[in-house]
């Protein structure tokens, strides 16, 4: 076994991950921690400042409801998320969150993230649910705050989080290793929060060669909550349900102010809108595809029916948005001034959250102002706080979820102990960065009570924990045994390499699962042969040799993003339906069909390898 020094870490909560949703645990277990004399422990796989989705910034806040200011209401929100996911949707873990998503907004605030002001000093919002900030450096505001809450000698930065410790059905810890030294670590805790992020990777990316890194959600994020809380033998649900974005071609920058801040709208090669020309396909969707504003996947739909008829590419028509917005001021003085401000704004929508994308406008010539800029669709993402669901099964609050949806306590999954937040509790999408803190700050409170209501010692079983040792540390091992088989080390009969194995997914994946090759399509046929290859993928995942501490890391995040391929073939086969094209399409099941208005679960047992499919019924509560 490879020379790691074993760190054990005792705890009363654990929380794992470092994104908006860690942070808002952070912030909250503290206090309630301090309360009732408790320890909280962090780990993060990266640092706090950068870490998790916000990593490089963001242009707006996605969730703000502003039920004081008499705008909205929880109904309206949760009316507008079962309607974007086309009746998917456990309204009490959507209900619970928008309920307290304003206040951890006015936290951002209090903490110095500046968010636009109008000269009546309200809010801008960009959308109806949607605040301007200037966000480049919101990660960094939010992750102080958690920082100084929980005091950096109870952070543990660069700590790679494998596996979870389950001992008699509870969640009782979780092992993992440092990425920067010899050190394997035990994590041992009453209560053990799972915030990692969601999946990026596992489907081929769009962009190949240079910019094979290149992703919309962040490439670091690779599948360690889904793996975490199924491992554990969490139900799961919505793990069909990926999320494909459009946003401008090849440096993924955001769509989101262009349409709803600038007003503007997207076009085929032809010129035409699609969304006005495919109309009538909405009528397919009834009754989702009545609504307003129409869901994303549909939208997606009627742009990839343009592109698969041959009328791309896609634009988006910044040029006319602009000289539009400019001419509502008449004075030609001032006119020129609002024609600058908005140039201005449409740069820094891209230096506040996606640099590359005004590289690329400066390295092609393209003043948005004068010409149009592509859009495409991206490939499939898994993500339980955006426009996607999938994530663990947990308990709804005690105030207002029904008896089915309630277990004890909140935002629990079913593994007791285990409690999941931001991406890693599914079926209550839409909470984005602002309702991933608000559900963190939930999932703390709740996690502070279970371990004040379980105060024994975890029990952990040493032998299970040096068998996960030398599990996690064997690529280094199979590596440093057989290196010098092959004059070139990256081609070994002993081993593969994690790049190529993540090539070999990715391909898998985007063949038979329905990535960008085939235009988001797929079927039975090429489901379950999808599964097959799987298996033998799975195999030889045993095989993964690792060089270094990164190498390591890079193994175990394939391990990983496997485990999530496998929930996500498994669960869209098991629903024999199209339910939302635009993310992906069932070319054998091509429409919806009302008896599978129902969430589809999975559980998976880690002891025989196996797989239990169910569906569980969507209670209403508006």
């Amino acid at each position: 076994m490879a020379n790691f020094e074993t760190v054990e870490v005792k705890t009363d909560v654990l929380i794992l991950g470092g994104g908006m949703a860690a942070c808002g645990s952070a912030v909250e277990a503290a206090y309630w921690a301090k309360k009732n004399n408790l320890s909280v422990a962090l780990v993060d796989k990266a640092a706090m400042d950068r870490s998790g989705a916000v990593a490089m910034g963001l242009s707006a806040i996605n969730q703000y409801v502003g039920v004081k200011d008499g705008q909205n209401s929880v109904k309206d929100y949760v009316d507008y998320v079962r309607n974007d996911l086309m009746g998917i949707t456990r309204e009490d873990l959507v209900a619970n969150i928008a309920r307290h998503v304003d206040s951890t907004v006015h936290l951002f605030e209090k903490w110095g993230l500046p968010i636009w002001k109008d000269k009546e000093g309200h809010y801008v919002h960009e959308g109806r649910w949607q605040l301007m900030i200037n966000g480049e450096s919101y990660k960094i505001v939010v992750a102080e705050a958690a920082k100084n809450a929980l005091g950096m000698d109870n952070i543990y930065e660069r700590v790679f989080v494998t596996e979870p410790l389950v001992e008699n059905g509870k969640c009782v810890g979780a092992v993992g290793f440092s990425v920067r030294e010899n050190k394997f670590y035990v994590f041992k805790a009453k209560a053990v929060i799972a915030a990692m992020g969601g999946a990026v990777h596992v489907f081929k990316p769009r962009s190949g060669g240079e910019g094979l890194g290149r992703s919309w959600y962040p490439p670091f994020n690779s599948g360690a909550s889904a793996y975490f809380t199924i491992k554990a033998g969490a139900e799961m649900t919505c793990q069909e349900v990926r999320f494909i974005p459009v946003r401008f071609k090849d440096a993924y920058g955001p769509v989101g102010a262009w349409f709803l801040l600038f007003k503007s709208r997207a076009t085929n090669g032809l010129g035409e809108n699609y969304m006005e020309t495919r109309r009538p396909e909405l009528e397919n969707w009834a009754p989702y595809g009545k609504v307003k504003p129409v869901p994303a996947n549909l939208r997606n739909w009627l742009m990839m029916l343009d592109v698969m008829e041959g009328k791309g590419p896609i634009f988006m028509r910044t040029e006319e948005a602009i000289e539009k917005l400019s001419k509502e001021v008449s004075d030609e003085k001032e006119r020129k001034k609002k024609l600058k401000e908005l140039e201005s704004e449409a740069w820094e929508d891209f230096l506040d959250m996606t640099i590359s994308q005004a590289l690329l406008w400066a390295a092609t010539n393209t003043m948005p102002e004068e010409r149009p800029s592509e859009i495409a669709a991206c490939e499939p993402y898994f993500i339980g706080s955006h426009s996607g669901a999938s994530g663990a099964w947990v308990s709804g609050p005690e105030d207002i979820a029904p008896k089915e949806y309630f277990w004890g306590y909140a935002h629990m999954t079913t593994i007791n102990g285990l409690f999941a937040a931001g991406d890693a509790s599914g079926a209550s999408s839409h909470k984005f960065s602002s309702g991933s803190h608000a559900e963190g700050r939930i999932v703390a409170k709740a996690a502070c009570k279970y371990a004040v209501d379980n105060p024994g010692e975890p029990a952990v079983d040493n032998a299970k924990v040096e068998a996960l040792k030398e599990r996690i540390l064997r690529p280094l091992d199979l590596y440093e045994k057989n290196k010098n088989a092959t004059t070139d080390e990256t081609v070994n009969p002993e081993y593969i390499t994690p790049h190529q194995y993540m090539f070999r997914l990715q391909k898998l994946m985007d063949e038979y699962a329905g990535g960008v090759t085939t235009n988001f399509k797929t079927s039975d046929k090429l489901l379950t042969k999808g599964l097959e290859l799987l298996k033998f993928l799975k195999e030889d995942s045993e095989k993964l040799g690792a060089k270094n501490h990164h190498e390591l890391m890079r193994c175990w995040e394939n391990i990983h993003r496997t485990l999530q391929a496998e929930a996500h073939i498994r669960t869209i086969l098991f629903r024999e339906e199209t339910r939302w094209p635009g993310y992906y399409f069932r070319s054998d099941k091509p429409k919806m069909d009302d008896s599978w208005k129902v969430f589809a679960n999975c559980k998976y047992d880690a002891a025989s390898d196996s797989w239990e499919m169910m569906k569980r019924d969507i209670i209403s509560i508006y």
